[in-house]
């Protein structure tokens, strides 16, 4: 095959054959098809779509593009769950060890953090020795005997999708629906899940800025699910301010081990349960979602799922004393606080705006190679909705030095504002798409 020729097809509005996107992400792959090509194709894609067989076929080929874990000899269903990102969203360190602590196997890949939001391996790694290169067949052994794993993706995962997303980030190819909807199913399937729970957020905070587009990739991946034999259900939640009230890293650990241990509620705790939930009824623990949350949380009060979160730690290195003495993370001498100046009610609380502040003291990092501060972050007083008296703490600053302290305070007073009138609560979760 001529791949400009392929090119022009798509240019053309016309429909590529499965074929012919083999062809296009075995080139990708074993990198005989220049960078200027596959750009030029990305851009065709997101001016004329893909219909939803191309989808379905791109998805395929990406996802054959390198390792498919077969995980069959791991007993029971087994469920994944993804989040397209956002700012405090801790939920996997909260759903995982409940879920598996109910004998859900949990065998989790999770990535790490880039620009304003958080990587579930950086949060975990904030406890002293956890581990979280863990090989295959040592990851297989701890799900089966002790329900739950979290480990990092693997290089040999869906390469294509890294080479493209990659070229999508500098090409300005990335807001594509197919593409964003292939990138995501396309790891997960390479995964080897029999299932996948989706947490698609919309808002300031989340990639999706609108809750139509949010509601559209969540029908796309469900086609996506549907049409290559896999169960897909997808939650729409709001993301325009942070989830949970800690940003950083071992103050969102701190955060899932105070819910874990039933001393803290709120949005976190709520959207946790809600996928956990989906991800029981998915794998056969529990026959609906009410069902499913009164058995999540009285794992909650009986200590359980906070149980399984040490063991995990133990198991993959880390110190589980970390569960009753926080002191053992990494601490930062630099502590700022944000008064506010005024009376009233917190109007807003945007989250992409705390997301940098969170970056600016050391959390986050801006290339994939940067190095982070584990004991850098911020912890919020506050939420949308609440009173707020002059001379009231708004958030807490955790950083290496005073510099870094009041570059985040200032981002973080343009980030809240504050009215005169109580706002209308906005739904934490929007819908549930089976």
């Amino acid at each position: 095959m001529n791949f400009v020729d392929l090119i022009i097809k798509k240019r053309n509005r016309q429909e590529l054959t499965a074929d012919e996107i083999n062809f296009f992400i075995h080139g990708v792959t074993k990198k005989s098809i220049p960078d200027y090509q596959i750009s030029a194709m990305l851009m065709a894609i997101c001016f004329n779509s893909l219909t939803e067989r191309e989808t379905a076929d791109l998805t395929t080929a990406m996802t054959h593009s390198g390792n498919v874990l077969d995980l069959s000899c791991i007993d029971g269903i087994k469920v994944d769950k993804h989040s397209t990102g956002g700012v405090a969203d801790t939920t996997t360190l909260i759903l995982a060890p409940l879920t598996a602590s109910l004998g859900l196997p949990v065998i989790k890949m999770s990535g790490r953090g880039l620009g304003h939001t958080g990587g579930t391996l950086d949060k975990l790694e904030s406890i002293p020795g956890f581990n979280v290169n863990i090989e295959m067949h040592k990851a297989i052994e701890q799900v089966n005997n002790n329900h739950i794993v979290i480990m990092g993706q693997t290089n040999e995962l869906a390469p294509a999708d890294k080479y493209l997303y990659a070229l999508r980030d500098v090409t300005g190819t990335v807001e594509s629906m197919p593409l964003i909807a292939s990138s995501i199913m396309s790891k997960k399937l390479a995964g080897g899940a029999d299932g996948i729970v989706l947490d698609v957020k919309w808002g300031k905070g989340a990639f999706m800025k609108n809750i139509e587009d949010a509601k559209a990739l969540a029908r796309e991946m469900i086609k996506l699910g549907k049409n290559l034999s896999k169960k897909v259900v997808a939650l729409i939640t709001n993301m325009d301010e942070p989830l949970g009230m800690n940003i950083g890293n071992s103050v969102e650990v701190i955060e899932a081990i105070e819910i874990l241990k039933g001393h803290r509620n709120g949005a976190l705790k709520d959207v946790s349960l809600a996928l956990g939930a989906e991800m029981l009824v998915m794998g056969g623990i529990a026959e609906n979602p009410e069902t499913a949350l009164a058995l999540l949380e009285e794992n909650i009060r009986n200590k359980k799922g906070l149980y399984k979160f040490a063991e995990l730690i133990s198991l993959q290195g880390g110190i589980p004393a970390v569960i009753d003495n926080y002191s053992l993370f990494p601490q930062r001498m630099c502590k700022s606080a944000l008064i506010s100046e005024e009376d009233g009610y917190i109007q807003e609380i945007d989250a992409l705006l705390i997301g940098h502040a969170a970056s600016v003291t050391g959390a986050g990092r801006k290339t994939i190679d940067d190095p982070i501060d584990y004991g850098a972050g911020i912890m919020l007083k506050k939420r949308v909705g609440d009173k707020v008296s002059r001379g009231e703490i708004l958030a807490r600053v955790f950083a290496e030095n005073n510099e870094k302290c009041e570059a985040a305070n200032q981002i973080i007073k343009q980030a809240i504002k504050i009215g005169s009138e109580k706002p209308e609560k906005k739904p934490l979760i929007y819908e549930i798409i089976r």
